[in-house]
Order: structure tokens, then C-alpha cells, then sequence
């Protein structure tokens, strides 16, 4: 298997895997420089370096912030290529997975290793992200059980008036008004899909979950989003409050952060193989042209 056509070094090969984590006890996905601050990143490098006695960088597709959960979350890794010519690759990247599991703590798990396909990155290569919101309005809260990733939110909500708020932010829009700003970035974003469903049980009441599909995401766009629609859906914002929003130019204060806890990486979409490399072309020379225009 050769190295993705991207991968500068020819004695390195290209990896992807497919990573699940509890965002509770984590700084984040990204590692912070020569910090000892404990993320997702850190922790997931360390484990290789340990295994193929090199430092060997993780490029991951969407970087979740403190406390946001994966259960979908992808990157890749090049590592050297000798380390997998000791044996069949078969067998060398199956027992990476086995490897890894002893290595790493029990709250980030790498699922899945596979030899990435020609031109695969996992972040540019992406065609969407997927997330998962879950949250509460039960007056005592989460159940114990799922506490750990599912919000509370402190006032009981129309559900209809829930999927009406989110319904008005469908679309190619600049969301301004719901993100933290970030130097030289651009806010216009492809929002594929945004609904919620109401998945009460006898023991979880009042339980709501928002699917939440872009193709990239601002940071603190998603969390934003909900914060929005539970306001309009507990009656303190107007059921237009979106509509207003989306014509807005900077963050807004009067959208709440729902907190991050409820908050998970669920699936990440690519094209086609023959096409992973086109795709990771378009979207960098596309991400240089906004930052060129902000």
C-alpha cells in the first residue's frame, strides 16, 4: 500500500482510524503545545509513540472542544512504514487496535485501523460533519448513568416549537451570530441538516436529541444552535429569533452556550476513494480563498 499522495515522506504510511471518547475529563481534542494538559490528542500520540518508538502526529476532522464527546470521530496518522513490514499489514494494523487498548485509558478507544486510501486526509477530505445533542428538561435532571453526556436544561419546552427554530437555520448561511470568533476564519456554512427528536423513556422524561449536519462547524456553532432553539422553545426568544440571527454579523449575546456535555461527534461523511483527493484540494484551496476574504 503506498502513502497517500499527500504524505510528503516515502517512508511513512498513511493510516485512518476511527476513535470514540468521553470529552468529560479531557482538555479537548488538540494538544496544547508542551503543555501536560490531558486531551484526546495527547493521549492517542503518546500511545504510538510508545509503539513505533517515533513521534507520530494525528490530522483529525473535526476537534472538539472540552467536555464534547466522539463516538464517530476520524484522523489519520502516518507512521513509519518498517513498523508494519515486520509482519503482514493485515495482521500488523489489526493488532494495532488490540495494541492500542492496553495502552490508552478507558475513556478514548481507537475502534477501527485501516491503510488509508489514495489521497485520503481526514480533515480536508470530509464532505460533513454529524453531531448528536442530548439534553433534559427533567426537574432533577440527567439520569445518573447518562450524566456524563447529557445536558440539563433548567425550563420545560414545546418540542414543535423546537424543530421550528432549527428549521430556519437550514441552509448555506453566514452564522455570525452563533459562533466565537476566530481570527481569519469565515462563518458561511453549508447547514445540511438540523432537527430534534424526543426519545423520552419511562426512565428518561423530557429527554430530546438534536442531529446537527454541516459541512464544517464554527467553534461553538453547534452548541449555539441548540442554545437558540431551546430559548425559542422555553418561550424567552420570538419563534423568528433564528431568522433574525442569520442576519446578524457578530456573536449575539442573547444566544445562550448549551453546555458541552451533551454534546457528541457521531459520523464523519467522505466521497468516494477516487475522489478523496480531489475533494482535499477543493476544500483547502477553497478554505485559503476565505481567509484571503475575511
Amino acid at each position: 500500500m503506498a502513502p497517500a499522495s499527500d504524505t510528503t515522506a516515502s517512508d511513512t504510511i498513511r493510516l485512518k482510524l476511527s476513535i470514540a471518547y468521553d470529552g468529560t475529563d479531557f482538555h479537548g481534542w488538540a494538544a496544547q503545545g508542551d503543555s501536560d494538559l490531558r486531551t484526546v490528542q495527547k493521549c492517542i500520540e503518546d500511545a504510538f509513540a510508545l509503539v513505533t518508538r517515533e513521534r507520530c502526529p494525528l490530522t483529525v476532522a473535526g476537534r472538539t472542544d472540552a467536555g464534547v464527546h466522539a463516538a464517530g470521530q476520524v484522523a489519520h496518522v502516518d507512521i513509519p512504514k518498517s513498523f508494519l513490514e515486520t509482519r503482514s499489514m493485515a495482521g500488523q494494523v489489526n493488532n494495532l487496535v488490540r495494541r492500542m487498548g492496553r495502552l490508552l485509558e478507558p475513556d478514548v478507544r481507537i475502534t477501527a485501523v485501516e491503510p488509508a486510501p489514495e489521497g485520503f486526509d481526514a480533515r480536508f477530505s470530509a464532505l460533513a460533519r454529524t453531531y448528536h445533542y442530548r439534553v433534559t428538561t427533567a426537574p432533577w435532571g440527567a439520569l445518573p448513568t447518562r450524566a456524563r453526556d447529557t445536558a440539563q436544561w433548567g425550563k420545560p419546552v414545546d418540542f414543535d416549537l423546537l424543530n421550528k427554530a432549527a428549521a430556519q437555520f437550514v441552509g448555506l448561511n453566514d452564522f455570525a451570530a452563533v459562533c466565537k470568533h476566530k481570527e481569519g476564519a469565515t462563518t458561511i456554512r453549508d447547514l445540511q441538516a438540523f432537527y430534534f427528536e424526543d426519545i423520552s423513556t419511562d426512565l428518561e422524561p423530557q429527554l430530546y436529541r438534536a442531529t446537527v449536519k454541516a459541512d464544517a462547524f464554527c467553534w461553538n456553532m453547534v452548541r449555539c444552535l441548540v442554545g437558540a432553539c431551546l430559548a425559542v422553545a422555553e418561550g424567552r426568544r420570538d419563534e423568528d429569533f433564528p431568522t433574525q440571527l442569520l442576519g446578524e454579523k457578530q456573536r449575539s449575546p442573547l444566544v445562550p452556550l448549551a453546555p458541552a456535555k451533551g454534546l457528541s461527534l457521531v459520523a464523519v461523511d467522505y466521497p468516494e476513494d477516487d475522489q478523496l483527493a480531489a475533494r482535499a484540494e477543493l476544500t483547502r484551496a477553497k478554505r485559503s480563498e476565505d481567509e484571503l476574504s475575511s
